[in-house]
């Protein structure tokens, strides 16, 4: 009796796509300037606030905002595939459990109290308490199942840009136990129908797009969590995951990505009228703001198609061994920071919140502060990782670094 065979597009072996390393390092450095950027911001509640704002910084911040932390999800499903297979669901929750969870505890315990404790120092001249004294109180904790996965809860007590981690790590156990069904059984014969249904009608790999506006326009975003919703999260992870399936999909994304990108573009251009008019964007329930949430939505899901996509160009596989040579400046700047990704997001928040403390305090224009800020920020943070993470395999092992 015959039996079905995969597709040969699904049946590739995955090689290692340095363009999605690539916007993992871009995503992770740029957080510096986008924190930094928030001081500057006329609105939100950063950290620390400049005497000066301008709300061209909302605008700015909100492009970045409607991408940035979307394509990571998407990308970590597309690598959670790959790993699970390769692994199994037990040694791939382990994993993710020691690389994620680790360094989860040791950033709560020794980085997170340290913004909270400068905002009450920044917001109110008069307070005096020292940090030692401030520290029982960041952990004055409880538990509230509502707020799930973030669990623990406090009047000073935060995740604080952790949010992320807590969300792969709760997403990667989620979707561990299909491991049983990755390679074959309904879920195979579904990956291969939808991605030749894909591969044949243009504009297809759009269609999610209106989940994700339906989700932002009646869910609400949430500002803790870089304006998106926690669980629209889920399905960008889980879209990247259904993506990694069958390799019919990186060429859609390829052949669709410039549309994908223009369409993105013009749907955050007509939502931002909403957001910069709206009293709360966010959570109101006018028609003004539940359409602009609904076009942001749709905005993200087209701009995750498109840069990947964009950036993604296949190389030819030499017919041989490839000859020796030395690695160029480029080549080991990005095998540097391909492997630094978790620590420097880990460091970064807590460094720029500190150096903005005393960046405020200036009498020069904004662009002067910013700059200044931003060099100084990047500057420590790469110092923190060379000097206090990468040098042993203690501190490597906390910061969720292989080997």
């Amino acid at each position: 009796m015959a039996t079905r065979t995969e597709s040969p597009q699904a049946a590739l072996p995955e090689r290692r796509r340095p363009e999605l390393d690539a916007m993992r390092m871009l995503v992770v450095v740029g957080l510096v300037f986008f924190h930094s950027a928030l001081v500057f911001a006329t609105e939100g509640d950063f950290y620390v606030t400049n005497a000066e704002t301008t709300e061209a910084i909302t605008v700015i911040a909100g492009f970045g905002v409607v991408w940035a932390m979307p394509l990571l999800f998407l990308i970590s499903g597309l690598g959670a595939w790959h790993s699970l297979r390769r692994r199994g669901a037990g040694t791939f929750s382990k994993e993710r459990l020691l690389r994620l969870g680790v360094p989860l505890l040791l950033a709560t315990l020794l980085l997170n109290p340290l913004p909270q404790w400068l905002r009450q120092r920044s917001s109110d001249p008069r307070y005096d308490e020292s940090y030692a004294d401030f520290l029982p109180r960041f952990f004055d904790v409880r538990l509230e199942f509502d707020e799930l996965p973030f669990l623990v809860q406090g009047e000073y007590f935060e995740t604080g840009h952790l949010w992320f981690v807590v969300l792969l790590l709760t997403f990667s156990l989620m979707l561990a136990p299909l491991h049983r069904f990755l390679p074959h059984g309904p879920c195979r014969r579904l990956a291969d129908r939808v991605a030749a249904v894909t591969l044949r009608r243009r504009g297809v790999v759009l269609l999610p797009a209106p989940a994700f506006a339906a989700i932002c326009a009646f869910a609400g975003m949430e500002e803790d969590y870089a304006g998106w919703h926690r669980w629209s999260y889920l399905l960008y992870f889980a879209a990247g995951f259904a993506l990694a399936a069958d390799a019919r999909f990186r060429t859609v994304m390829r052949r669709d990505a410039r549309p994908a990108a223009c369409l993105g573009v013009l749907l955050f251009v007509a939502a931002a009228p909403g957001f910069t008019t709206a009293d709360d964007p966010f959570t109101d329930t006018t028609p003004l703001a539940v359409v602009s949430r609904a076009l942001f939505g749709a905005a993200g899901w087209c701009l995750v198609v498109a840069i990947p996509g964009l950036l993604d160009r296949p190389r030819q596989q030499p017919s041989g061994p490839p000859a020796p040579t030395a690695p160029t400046t480029r080549q080991r700047v990005y095998g540097y920071l391909a492997v630094a990704v978790l620590p420097l997001y880990v460091l970064h928040q807590p460094i720029v919140v500190a150096v903005a403390y005393f960046v405020v305090g200036w009498a020069a224009p904004i662009p002067v502060e910013y700059v200044v800020l931003v060099t100084i920020s990047l500057a420590l943070t790469l110092a923190a990782y060379e000097l206090l993470v990468r040098r042993t395999r203690v501190t490597r092992f906390l910061f969720g670094m292989r080997g």
